[in-house]
């Protein structure tokens, strides 16, 4: 019988110390909260599960395999996030590959010295913990456990201790709650400060900062730019606000404050990307600032 709850009354981070402590093997499931319109013991809400938000898979207590439902987590996608393929090569190997399994990719890329077998295996290990240290932040979700389900055999799963992966993760919720505070609205953009030659000079960016910094327009909101780079909530929090205190970038705060501003920025709210011609035109800029 799987084990079933939710995050709001058993969280991410205690169902990792289960499956650690015990060794379990199976798929941990989390489900879009449904409100059934009953109450429960606590008098909270009950929710009974939606669409599928994300999966994680276990062998032997080790973490192996993790997926948002909302994020492309192929792996065309994951190295193209972590720079090791070009925007370019990304588009043309998805358009190429449409059928072929991630393993059988993984051979081809290798084969054609696109990339390493450690470059896979570090990449697909990043990914896999971005996952999980966005899920051990989530507050609210229906769950299931199913002992020894596997993912698909075709999926590159990488062994992970969960030990640090719990420590570091607790760590990271503090520092979520800092930049929550800090960035509570994400329906917000960006823009350049003055003179952003001065600010960029001799100044060296991540792969990740890069690819934000090329969306920066009062166009694209920081969901958006989150959207169009495969950016979980957490990331661009962490990115945007290191590029702010670096002064590269200035959040535009909406008209107005309170709720007012934030109902104005939500009827805004669009999940569609930044206009690719916006792109160009700013990458045109970065590419200047990165020849100083």
């Amino acid at each position: 019988m799987p084990l079933q709850g939710n995050i709001r009354d058993f969280s991410t981070t205690q169902l990792l110390n289960l499956v650690n402590l015990s060794k379990r093997s199976g798929m941990l499931t989390i489900f879009e909260s449904v409100p059934t319109g009953e109450k429960d013991a606590m008098d909270n809400p009950k929710m009974k599960p939606g669409a599928e938000r994300a999966k994680v898979a276990f062998n032997k207590g080790k973490l192996i395999f993790a997926e948002l439902s909302d994020q492309d987590n192929g792996l065309v996608a994951v190295l193209n996030k972590a720079g090791k393929l070009t925007d370019k090569q990304a588009n043309a190997l998805k358009a190429r590959a449409q059928n072929t399994s991630d393993k059988a990719l993984a051979m081809r890329l290798i084969g054609a010295k696109y990339v390493t077998q450690n470059d896979i295996v570090a990449c697909i290990k990043q990914n896999i913990l971005d996952v999980i240290y966005n899920l051990m932040t989530w507050s609210e979700g229906p769950f299931r456990f199913d002992d020894d389900i596997q993912p698909d055999k075709q999926n590159i799963l990488v062994p992970i201790d969960l030990e640090n992966v719990i420590i570091e993760g607790a760590r990271r919720i503090k520092e979520v709650e800092q930049l929550k505070s800090h960035i509570e609205n994400l329906d917000v953009s960006l823009k350049f400060p003055e003179n952003p030659k001065e600010k960029f000079k001799g100044v060296h960016l991540s792969v990740e900062e890069w690819k934000v910094v090329s969306y920066v327009s009062p166009k694209n909101t920081i969901r958006q730019i989150a959207k169009a780079n495969n950016m979980s909530e957490m990331e661009i929090r962490r990115v945007v606000y290191g590029l702010e205190q670096a002064g590269l970038v200035v959040v535009v705060k909406p008209r107005g404050t309170g709720a007012a501003a934030a109902k104005r920025s939500g009827s805004r709210r669009s999940k569609k990307a930044p206009p690719v011609a916006d792109k160009k035109v700013v990458n045109k800029l970065i590419e200047k600032l990165k020849s100083l």
